[in-house]
């Protein structure tokens, strides 16, 4: 593969990444913040421990490197851990820190 090929392959992750993440997904199921709260809310009850939207992130980027470190990832599990990733770093800049669920809603509305 030459030096073209090799980027093109790269940008082509990127963009399906960001294609999900901006795309047809969230307008079907709500915004990633807001799936993410509601999965903490879920994780927080279950383990009884605060988790917030941003650790959500930050555990499917995990769960991602799990299954590609398994052997058991596909080529789409680098596209979902890019996406992961480029929301919980979206979730940093707009204030979305690991400051747990109510922070975390306080600041979306905030934000809105």
């Amino acid at each position: 593969m030459n030096k073209q090929n090799e980027h093109t392959a790269r940008g082509h992750i990127l963009e399906q990444a960001k294609s999900i993440i901006n795309g047809a997904r969230q307008d079907k199921y709500g915004t990633p913040e807001n799936s993410f709260e509601a999965i903490a809310a879920f994780w927080s009850t279950y383990k009884g421990v605060e988790f917030s939207a941003h650790d959500v992130s930050m555990m499917m980027a995990l769960l991602k490197i799990a299954r590609i470190k398994s052997g058991s990832g596909k080529a789409d599990s680098y596209v979902d851990l890019c996406g992961y990733a480029a929301l919980a770093a979206d979730m940093v800049k707009r204030g979305f820190l690991d400051k747990g669920i109510a922070e975390d809603k306080a600041l979306y509305a905030a934000k809105k």
